[in-house]
């Protein structure tokens, strides 16, 4: 990180913990439908426990974030590390649908590969406490940075342990199990590290007067962003990563191993990405980075169904990821720049919230179309057109509010 950036003990420590937390679910999300397959499910009912994983994530995050400023953002934050346990351990010993879907919905588990659960609504307000507003945006790009990293490891060291695990005679079935134990002793690792924070990172004291809710002169522009952001999330939930694994396998045969070596190159590229972002938004704002750099990276999504090989699938994925995730820090330092400091949890989890909450609903709509061959590549289709849309509503509804060319540094 550059040295104008550098953080104090809090600050290395929440990226720590962003490392572990983004490698479990690299790993988790490259095997997660191909266990999930190997148990027996059908696509169709594969959909409906992705879907319900992620309602169940955004109903309990919902509350979590909402009350973390009052109730203590390292409180919330150990009870989240504790709803990663409350699903990895019934996954790995079970292969009973209900109790699946149970733990899916009552723990925090990430078929994406992207955050879920309420940790990242959290740990961006600890850091925006911490940080000047014209650094928030280089700080936000290290920080999805270090986690687009530990995304792309744990991805390729998913794949390839799996593989190996079933080259020395586990069928896949175990092989896979053994990942999902792992992500369970994550969550575990993950609580002894939040205990380790210091009372500096809770909220200002002005938060506890806040509205129950955690919002107030601000909630206008929270539910407008939110609405947003819901719909690409909507659109980005038919090409979760574990979806898309899942669609390389069956299209072209690709193995766990060949999978997680593309997701590792892919989320190194997407890392990279986002620090491209800072210096584009010093020059130009974070609306507009937004925007311009997520329309090319929608339109090579679509492209990926289209191609006719596997190089050129993947060359087309390759890059989509390389500019796919310069929304993502100059998005998350808009939110927290029109917020007032005892509104950036609330707000954090609210277009959090709104973002999974979208998410939720496409891959039961996803899963009956994966089963279908004709129809196998329409989920990318339908993504890459719906994330244009929200590009271009994006654009008519804030470019006159660009506040981005202060916080490029």
């Amino acid at each position: 990180m550059p040295s104008n950036a550098r953080l104090d003990a809090d600050g290395r420590l929440l990226f720590v913990t962003r490392a572990a937390r983004m490698f479990s679910y690299g790993f988790l999300s490259v095997v997660l439908v191909l266990y999930l397959a190997g148990l027996g499910f059908s696509e169709g009912r594969i959909g409906l426990l992705l879907t319900l994983t992620l309602v169940g994530d955004t109903l309990i995050s919902l509350w979590i974030t909402l009350h973390a400023d009052r109730l203590g953002r390292k409180k919330m934050l150990l009870v989240g590390a504790g709803l990663m346990v409350l699903a990895g351990i019934p996954f790995a010993l079970s292969g009973d649908f209900t109790v699946l879907v149970l733990a899916a919905t009552f723990g925090v588990i990430s078929p994406s590969g992207n955050e879920v659960g309420p940790f990242l609504a959290i740990e961006q307000a600890a850091l925006s406490q911490v940080l000047p507003e014209r650094r928030r945006t280089g700080v936000f790009a290290w920080y999805n940075l270090t986690g687009s990293f530990a995304t792309a490891l744990g991805a390729l060291a998913g794949g390839w342990t799996a593989q190996a695990l079933q080259a020395a005679g586990h069928t896949p079935v175990a092989s896979y199990r053994v990942l999902v134990f792992a992500y369970a002793g994550v969550g575990l690792l993950l609580a002894a590290l939040f205990t380790r924070m210091s009372p500096a990172v809770e909220a200002p004291p002005a938060a506890a007067h806040a509205s129950r809710w955690g919002l107030h002169a601000s909630k206008g522009v929270v539910l407008r962003l939110s609405a947003l952001f819901s719909l690409d999330a909507f659109a980005g939930g038919f090409v979760i990563q574990s979806i898309v694994a899942y669609w390389f396998h069956v299209k072209f045969g690709v193995a766990p191993g060949a999978l997680g070596s593309i997701f590792f190159a892919a989320n190194i590229l997407a890392g990279l990405s986002s620090l491209y972002a800072v210096k584009l938004a010093a020059k130009i704002g974070l609306i507009r980075t937004m925007v311009f750099t997520h329309i090319p990276s929608n339109v090579l999504l679509i492209l990926v169904p289209l191609m006719p090989n596997l190089p050129l699938a993947v060359a087309m994925l390759l890059l989509r990821f390389s500019i796919s995730q310069m929304d993502v820090p100059t998005r998350q330092a808009y939110t927290m720049a029109v917020v007032a400091p005892d509104e950036r949890s609330a707000a954090a989890g609210v277009t959090g919230i709104a973002r999974t909450t979208g998410a939720a609903i496409s891959p039961v709509l996803a899963g009956p179309l994966l089963a279908v061959p004709a129809l196998a590549g329409a989920p990318f289709l339908i993504a890459g057109g719906l994330k244009i849309l929200y590009d271009l509503l994006l654009y008519r509804s804030f470019r006159s509010s660009d506040v981005g060319k202060s916080q490029g540094g």
